[in-house]
């Protein structure tokens, strides 16, 4: 759908309205699994706008549905309302000539308000979607929130989603087209200790766990095609005291992959390698899933193909050359691990995602409000 006349001016008119709701944002803290903040405020701006129906879910989701009632064609937008940082005070905000700046600013809180203004533009002027479409501000899709608010409101309406897409990127030139999957563990060591002179000898447990460490990062990774696999111990601790031998250590380790037979290999060397270790010492090793994020199943290709382009062809209306595209975790690994086409898109320029310095450039945001508009109005009469 091209833009009307009608949308640009309601874009072009509406900035300040839009960096006000991003400000407004940007300083209610919302670590995954703790917006409760924040959906209070999108719901109530949602209806303060015109929008109808809208509700709060038990994952903390605020859903708009528009048409879906007695519908089995639904499309769905999301935008997640979590960041990667803990806080749980007011966040810093401020701008400059060219940025904004904000902690999980462009990750995803000004994909969040994009998405919000554009669902305020269908509420004010009574659009009528030609299906169903469900307008979603979800939690915890960063880290450990292990995308629990998609997972949740893709069992509430299972069966009837036919197409999704999630605005969640860091440049508007790149579109996600591939999900990665992931495993996370934590990894417990356990031994009997004691004094390092005088029991020397008896097992220590960041031993074991280096010992595990060790032949873990013996891994080859797999490929298929042009796949990508990777793993990471991110975080160790444990030990006493430089005269105790360690009781205790743990160690946090993940593996990532774009394709699930590659995941699927990865998982069997983790499991035989700690199963391995495990009857060669007398240390216990505990292991405990802490996460896991799907790779893709099978879809349809024909439809994926066509969301994919027709997002190429709208963002690259804006930009110069062709839009790139590359893999990524994001909330669409859960429709397209149920069989669903589903496209990540961004919808403004940025940098810094995951750091306190985190950025967006001002000047792209108005283009962004017209890449959403344009793809979200696709659905409306």
């Amino acid at each position: 759908m091209k833009l009307t006349k009608d949308v640009i001016d309601f874009i072009e008119s509406s900035q300040e309205e839009t960096m006000q709701l991003l400000e407004a944002l940007c300083r209610i803290p919302a670590p995954s699994g703790h917006e409760e903040a924040r959906a209070e405020y999108c719901k109530k701006w949602l209806e303060d706008n015109g929008a109808e129906g809208v509700y709060i879910d038990e994952a903390l989701n605020v859903i708009y549905p528009i048409n879906c009632e007695g519908r089995d064609d639904i499309v769905v937008f999301v935008a997640h309302t979590d960041t990667v940082f803990p806080d749980t005070t007011p966040m810093p905000y401020h701008t400059d000539d060219k940025y904004a700046y904000s902690p999980g600013i462009g990750d995803d809180t000004l994909s969040l308000v994009i998405m919000m203004m554009v669902a305020k533009y269908i509420a004010k002027n009574g659009l009528k979607a030609n299906r169903g479409v469900l307008i979603v501000a979800n939690s915890c899709e960063e880290g450990l929130g292990n995308l629990k608010g998609t997972k949740k409101f893709m069992e509430e309406y299972a069966g009837r989603v036919k197409e999704f897409y999630s605005f969640d990127n860091e440049q508007y030139d790149t579109i996600i087209n591939k999900c990665v999957g992931s495993h996370r563990y934590q990894i417990n060591f356990e031994t009997q200790g004691g004094h390092s002179f005088q029991k020397f000898g008896r097992t220590n447990a960041i031993a074991v766990m280096c010992e595990l460490v060790s032949r873990l990062y013996k891994c080859e990774v797999p490929h298929v095609g042009d796949s990508r696999t990777t793993y990471n111990v991110g975080i160790i601790s444990g030990g006493t005291s430089v005269n105790t031998i360690a009781q205790n250590a743990e160690v946090l380790y993940e593996y990532r992959s774009d394709t699930l037979a590659c995941l699927d290999y990865m998982n069997k060397y983790f499991e035989d390698t700690v199963a391995q270790l495990q009857s060669e010492t007398d240390a216990k090793i505990t292991v405990k899933v802490i996460g896991k994020r799907p790779c893709a199943s099978e879809y349809d290709e024909e439809l994926f193909n066509s969301m994919v382009e027709k997002c190429k062809a709208i963002c690259g209306q804006y930009i110069e050359g062709e839009c790139k595209t590359k893999p990524a975790s994001t909330d669409c690994n859960i429709p397209l691990s149920l069989g669903i086409p589903a496209v990540c898109i961004g919808v403004y320029m940025g940098a810094g995602a995951h750091t306190r310095e985190e950025r967006v450039e001002i000047a792209s945001i108005p283009v962004g409000m017209k890449i959403a508009a344009e793809l979200m109005l696709g659905y409306f009469d």
